[in-house]
């Protein structure tokens, strides 16, 4: 029977394989289920960095004579 899920191969050093051998022991669950947790994880972080220097652009390039108020948005 075909997997449900695309699958990945993925070779690591044997202190990351340790790692993971340890944190899938201690949290009573398979090795597969830590690293997709984890890279989803790190997927994340990267989309908050991402959007984090977004947000840093639009700041440095606000002109403030082109703002609303809240009245002019939500009355006007």
């Amino acid at each position: 029977m075909p997997a449900k899920n695309p699958r990945i191969n993925v070779v690591v050093e044997r202190p990351v394989y340790a790692a993971i051998h340890d944190l899938a022991e201690e949290s009573g669950v398979s090795m597969a289920m830590i690293v997709r947790d984890l890279i989803k994880e790190a997927l994340e972080l990267k989309e908050d960095v991402a959007l984090s220097a977004l947000a840093d652009e639009r700041m440095r390039t606000l002109d403030r004579s082109k703002l609303l108020s809240h009245d002019e948005v939500w009355k006007g």
